[in-house]
């Protein structure tokens, strides 16, 4: 994509930013991805970054989160640059930001409740008891109860997709990344998936929403809000308390 210079504040100032993205560029040999990307996400809403597959969506994801090392460019999450920090000094900040995967990305021989109570095992101070209450109250919230002795194999898509969100959010992280959460499921499925998600946003969390799929992304920002086209080839979802902001990578607008 190329340079795009971030929006200015929405909010005049009511909110803080959680995250910022500013100049990032990302080349795979000759394939320029990302072309001097930039935003901001502000604290309680949920930024939409849309495109075709292979536009470079999920890079951004992951260079958040140290999976992939941007050229250039920085991101900064509450007040940490983020870019050049090493393995280990991502390990703190990826238990604030949670990665929702296209598949859910459970560990296959580990139960629904083993794969949820991994993250509290390893970076909380939680009883057995602590965390299984903890595990019960996710698993209520994605109307996933009863499925704690399950195998990944054993779940629907759907389910899988869940519970993947499940594991991402059980650490209460600052900002959730979600990367293509409703990809290959049926309108049934993907209806429960962004029921869940909207019961995290009435609670007031942060995120990114990474997606092909328009009417999904367009319902969890509240659909019957007014958008405004800028010329920046952005879309700005106005009058709400989300707002949502479609950035469109394509290969056209990366071309020089």
């Amino acid at each position: 994509m190329a340079d795009h210079a971030p929006d200015k504040d929405p909010y005049n100032g009511r909110r803080k930013v959680a995250l910022e993205v500013n100049g990032l560029r990302k080349s795979f040999g000759e394939k320029h991805v990302h072309r001097g990307v930039s935003f901001r996400l502000y604290e309680g809403e949920i930024l939409g970054l849309f495109g075709g597959s292979g536009s470079g969506k999920s890079v951004i994801l992951r260079s958040i989160i140290g999976l992939e090392h941007p050229d250039e460019g920085h991101i900064v999450f509450e007040g940490t640059e983020l870019t050049g920090l090493k393995e280990r000094e991502f390990l703190p900040i990826r238990t604030q930001i949670g990665y929702v995967f296209q598949n859910g990305a459970l560990f296959d021989s580990l139960t629904v409740e083993e794969n949820l109570a991994y993250p509290l095992e390893e970076h909380t101070h939680l009883t057995p008891a602590g965390i299984h209450r903890k595990v019960e109250d996710m698993l209520s919230l994605i109307d996933m109860k009863g499925s704690n002795e399950l195998l990944p194999a054993e779940l629907s898509g759907g389910m899988q997709k869940r519970a993947g969100l499940a594991r991402a959010i059980i650490l209460e992280p600052k900002v959730i990344l979600f990367d293509e959460p409703t990809a290959g499921l049926d309108p049934i499925n993907t209806k429960r998936l962004l029921d869940n998600i909207k019961k995290l946003k009435k609670q007031g969390i942060t995120g990114v929403f990474v997606t092909h799929d328009i009417p999904s992304a367009f319902e969890i920002s509240d659909p019957s809000r007014s958008c405004t086209k800028a010329r920046s080839r952005s879309v700005t979802r106005s009058r709400t308390s989300e707002r949502l902001k479609i950035l469109w990578y394509n290969r056209l607008s990366a071309r020089p």
